[in-house]
């Protein structure tokens, strides 16, 4: 079973993250953004991964400084479970409809970090989540996992469903990049021998 976790401290946030990949979609989140919150337990229940994660962060200058590590630190976390990536299948792609909004969601765990970010948003705020700090956590998650990811939003109405669409749609492409591939289970999927 692969797990992992991190606890990460510094003046500006403290973040403790348990992670199974190998899950049942339990959940433990506790940010103090109630939204953000929600939205992690999304990916947590739709990815089929458990985790636990507890965040406290500098909120009297502003989101940015909690959302975004709390992007590195799932980064970080997936990565040490995933270790050598032996036998994953790397890539994992997934759309996801809610009501009027469609999300796509697409990641490669291949090494070389790249965010592709194309949304748009009608409020600044959806609960009390600074929806413009949404691409810095997708950068900070895709950076330290070391993986591509990409993030489309082709169209929907209420932001509530768009954003929730994308995470739905990010745990998707996560479970499938992460999950095993029993033809390939001693081999690392790539061409150089490593990732």
């Amino acid at each position: 079973m692969r797990k992992s976790k991190i606890e990460r401290v510094t003046n500006e946030t403290k973040i403790s993250i348990e992670l199974t990949v190998e899950g049942t979609g339990k959940y433990n989140i506790q940010t103090p953004v109630g939204f953000f919150n929600h939205m992690l337990e999304s990916f947590t229940k739709h990815g089929l991964f458990d985790i636990s994660l507890k965040a406290d962060g500098d909120l009297h200058v502003d989101q940015h400084h909690l959302v975004e590590d709390c992007g590195i630190v799932l980064g970080q976390t997936f990565k040490n479970a995933l270790g050598d990536k032996k036998g994953i299948n790397r890539a994992g792609y997934f759309t996801y409809p809610m009501d009027e909004a469609l999300a796509v969601v697409a990641i490669d765990i291949g090494g070389r970090p790249f965010l592709q970010y194309e949304t748009n948003f009608k409020r600044r705020f959806c609960g009390e989540l600074d929806t413009d700090l949404l691409e810095d956590f997708f950068l900070g998650f895709a950076i330290n996992l070391g993986a591509n990811v990409v993030v489309r939003m082709p169209y929907g109405r209420s932001d509530h469903h768009k954003i929730e669409a994308i995470f739905k749609a990010f745990a998707k492409a996560m479970k499938m990049a992460c999950s095993i591939d029993p033809q390939a289970i001693e081999n690392i999927p790539s061409t150089k021998g490593k990732i």
